[in-house]
């Protein structure tokens, strides 16, 4: 039995834990990104994923790339409303990243990339006059 969208539900035919089959796209993982002093900060959920191997970031033409893969941990046939399977996220940079100093650091299920910033778009504050024209 299918959908009208042709997809064939679940053993449960709950619409939730059948939505990681829509379509067979790769699902989005969460992000906060952000500017900081020196750098631009990109954060991401990912919970349950080996960051060691099951993990990989790239940076490439302004775009930073996460793809992510969370392997079932528990017996084939049971029932789950976990996601699992190819999560990715495509993160365009702000104009004066320096793609050539990033680095990526994984602790409690939060992925966090810092890219660094050109010297000329690192944020500082001063004031700026202001010139009265007559």
């Amino acid at each position: 039995m299918t959908t009208s969208t042709g997809i064939a539900p679940d053993w449960a035919g709950s619409p939730i834990s059948t939505l990681h089959h829509l379509g067979g796209h790769v699902q989005m993982l969460p992000v906060e990104q952000y500017p900081d002093d020196s750098c631009y900060v990109v954060r991401l959920e990912v919970p349950g994923i080996d960051p060691s191997r099951d993990l990989t970031v790239t940076v490439e033409a302004g775009m930073l790339l996460v793809r992510a893969n969370r392997r079932p941990a528990v017996p084939e046939g049971c029932q789950s409303e976990f996601r699992y399977g190819s999560f990715a996220r495509h993160v365009a940079l702000p104009l004066g990243c320096n793609v050539r100093d990033v680095s990526a650091a994984c602790h409690n299920g939060i992925l966090t990339i810092r890219v660094g910033l050109e010297p000329e778009h690192q944020r500082d504050s001063r004031a700026v006059p202001v010139t009265v024209q007559p």
